[in-house]
């Protein structure tokens, strides 16, 4: 599963035990659309040995509100991929600086202003990635005068694009690992948006500046950013639903189980709720108990009898809009005040913000959708993940910006039989694991 082994022609993609397509939207940038995995314990026939995992995704807005309400700044509400374009503010990604030297590039193409076809040239790259990180491991030490240990590397594929809205620059990821797992990325650097002040000092700020002094004479302003990503899973098929296991604390009277065989006290189980309807669905990262958020397909289910199905894995920077409801930017970006939504696939639903977001006045994105509280139980559903970050700015993130990352990853659970790592092979004999995508010649087929 390691190796020199990526086919990638006209954005079709295998590697290892993933097959997907790579496509470029000049709203949404990067599209990754029939996303599946091979499944080796799967019937023999053949029949489920590719499995579906993913229809569709790609990032549907970004949000990005600053949060100085003077009459010259009021306005910088920005939503990036409906007002400007993540494809078009992408930019040619530049060899061995935006990707490693292994990497191969993809080309874009729209529909220019005057109606003429467009080409941008390498605004994705695709590459194995091994950074060192561990996949699985395991030391035994309990056999008279014998230690055992086995070690798997992690290696994954991550297909990049780069946009730079403005000042904002955001290095966009779609990472496959041989687990079956999915994970989005999203790492934010480029220059902080900055105001003139008569204050040289921090002592010398007498009222709210609205950001943080991080030069002389020069504020940096606070503000959000929301990343919404559209993610129309197919696990295993269309018929999916989304159910919440809740980790419920369970306390045990004292009095009452003085008889009982344990001293424990309390403890924690599962309690199991499945989303009937949008409201059930939607998901404040931030409140109520700790739960594992997963997609399942009732109609498919393990040898054990486990629903089949895959989780979603917050990856941090999970903030959530703390805007007044009936604030202007905050209608056109009601979605942002939580960071989980599930709603039924139609085909007119892919941006957050409504079709036309520069003249959107709210009533047209994901949060009115969701009004409709339409049914998601054993349904084709969509995952609405946004990953958000209230960003107080420091004097580090001056003159240029070190990245800053969050994401999700989208897990397998109960997908498999078994760890599906346990067919990957060791590295042998201290050999290092070069990582592979278009040395030697022959790795990479376009």
């Amino acid at each position: 599963m390691h190796g020199c082994c990526i086919w990638l022609c006209c954005g079709n993609c295998r590697w290892a035990n993933w097959e997907f397509h790579v496509g470029f939207d000049m709203r949404a940038g990067t599209v990754i659309s029939l996303a599946s995995v091979h499944d080796a314990d799967a019937d023999a026939g053949g029949a489920r040995r590719r499995r579906q995992v993913l229809y569709r995704g790609f990032v549907s807005e970004i949000f990005v509100p600053y949060m100085d309400p003077v009459e010259e700044w009021y306005y910088r509400t920005f939503l990036d991929a409906g007002e400007y374009g993540l494809g078009l503010w992408a930019f040619p990604l530049q060899p061995g600086g935006d990707c490693p030297a292994n990497a191969a590039y993809l080309d874009g193409h729209y529909s220019g202003q005057d109606g003429r076809p467009v080409e941008a040239r390498n605004m994705i790259c695709v590459f194995e990635r091994y950074s060192g990180d561990v996949a699985w491991r395991h030391t035994e030490a309990g056999f008279p005068n014998q230690l055992i240990t086995e070690v798997r590397p992690d290696v994954s594929l991550v297909a990049r694009m780069v946009v730079s809205a403005g000042n904002y620059d955001y290095i966009l990821d779609w990472e496959f690992k041989t687990s079956g797992s999915i994970k989005l990325v999203v790492s934010l650097t480029g220059l902080l948006e900055v105001k003139a002040t008569a204050y040289a000092h921090a002592d010398e700020v007498a009222q709210d500046a609205h950001g943080t002094l991080v030069a002389e004479n020069t504020i940096a302003v606070y503000h959000d950013h929301y990343v919404t990503y559209h993610l129309d899973l197919d696990v295993d098929g269309t018929n999916n639903s989304f159910v919440k296991n809740i980790v419920t604390a369970v306390v045990r009277d004292a009095d009452a189980d003085a008889a009982a065989d344990t001293p424990r006290r309390s403890y924690w189980t599962v309690r199991r709720e499945v989303a009937e309807r949008e409201a059930d669905g939607q998901v404040d990262l931030g409140g109520g108990a700790p739960a594992d958020l997963v997609f399942v397909n009732p109609g498919k289910k393990t040898r054990m009898g486990n629903e089949v199905g895959y989780r979603v894995v917050p990856g941090g920077a999970m903030a959530a809009s703390v805007l007044a409801d009936d604030d202007f930017p905050q209608r056109r970006a009601a979605y942002c005040k939580k960071q989980v939504r599930v709603t039924p696939y139609s085909r007119s639903e892919k941006w957050a913000s409504g079709l036309y977001a520069d003249q959107s006045t709210g009533g047209d994105g994901l949060a009115a959708w969701s009004e409709r509280d339409r049914a998601i139980r054993g349904e084709d559903i969509v995952l609405w993940y946004t990953v958000g970050l209230h960003h107080v700015p420091y004097q580090e993130d001056f003159p240029v910006m070190p990245t800053l990352s969050g994401g999700l990853e989208l897990r397998p659970s109960n997908f498999f039989e078994r760890n599906p790592l346990l067919t990957t092979m060791p590295i042998g004999h201290g050999r290092p694991l070069v990582n592979c995508s278009c040395a030697g010649g022959d790795s990479i087929s376009r």
